[in-house]
């Protein structure tokens, strides 16, 4: 082969092995970094996977919030009106947290099936629903349940 063409195709193989190991490091990157959606019907089905970092969603139920006297540790049921799942937190609710309200969760999912959450996150006025909670909820007969309840909020 000439010296040439095996100069050149050997600068090749570089660029190809760099473009190839920069696009493997960028998805494996992205690949951790996805917080998937699920709702409280897949968690309790267990299509939730354990210890990897989830969303999760719904209604808190009435009468689940169960605050701990000593510490920040809260634990609180959510339903999508089909399942609920048992979410613990540690640390200081928003201030719009309460039962009845939309909320959604990141953390891991234990092998008992509760989700032990780092965040919560609750909507901004009493009209707004996180769009995968809403989904979640169309899918049962909650959402009616939800506008009943919320038709005389802010009048």
């Amino acid at each position: 082969m000439n010296p040439v063409r095996k100069k050149r195709l050997l600068i090749i193989m570089a660029i190809l092995t760099g473009v190839a190991i920069a696009v493997s490091l960028a998805l494996s990157a992205l690949q951790q970094n996805i917080n998937l959606f699920y709702s409280p019907t897949q968690i309790a089905n267990g299509e939730a996977p354990l210890d990897t970092r989830i969303r999760a969603g719904g209604l808190v139920e009435e009468g689940s919030v169960k605050r701990s006297s000593d510490t920040l540790d809260t634990d609180f049921v959510v339903t999508d009106g089909a399942q609920s799942v048992t979410i613990r937190y540690s640390g200081i609710l928003p201030d719009l947290f309460r039962e009845g309200q939309g909320i959604v969760a990141m953390g891991k999912v234990n092998a008992d099936g509760v989700l032990i959450a780092d965040q919560v996150l609750a909507k901004h006025d009493e009209n707004y629903m996180p769009p995968e909670v809403m989904q979640a909820l169309e899918q049962s007969a909650m959402k009616q349940k939800h506008d009943a309840a919320t038709q005389g909020y802010g009048q």
